[in-house]
């Protein structure tokens, strides 16, 4: 797990991403590259895959547009997808991707998606978090 580990945390300095929190021994990274509108994203490795998630906003009213509109919108992202935690009421981003292949360009992808989706979808995003 430490090979992986210094390998996502030297990936993650060479995107000029903050290192928020590290924890090697459990192997998570909490990052944060706020020109890219990104703030406490969690690394977590869990051989034999890196999880990458980020807290979008909590449902204050559960409603099936709602639901409808973000499955509709996790057709156009690129990587990743939005879900539901484990309580059901918060919205976070989530990836996932191979470790023992994993290389700086499809971290970057994933980041990115993750950037592109915050600027693209912001303005329903906070509509959501709102309603």
């Amino acid at each position: 797990m430490s090979d992986y580990f210094e390998m996502i945390k030297e990936y993650t300095l060479e995107l000029n991403c903050e290192h928020s929190f590290t924890n090697e021994e459990e192997g998570v990274l909490v990052i944060a590259k706020e020109n890219a509108g990104i703030k406490n994203l969690v690394l977590a490795m869990a051989d034999p895959i890196l999880i990458i998630e980020q807290f979008l906003f909590e449902i204050k009213a559960e409603s099936v547009n709602l639901f409808r509109d973000l499955l509709k919108k996790n057709r156009d992202i690129v990587h990743g997808a939005f879900a539901l935690d484990e309580t059901g009421k918060k919205v976070i981003f989530r990836d996932t991707l191979q470790l023992e292949n994993l290389d700086l360009n499809e971290l970057e992808g994933s980041i990115n998606s993750l950037s592109l989706l915050l600027s693209e979808y912001s303005d329903e995003l906070i509509q959501f978090s709102k309603n």
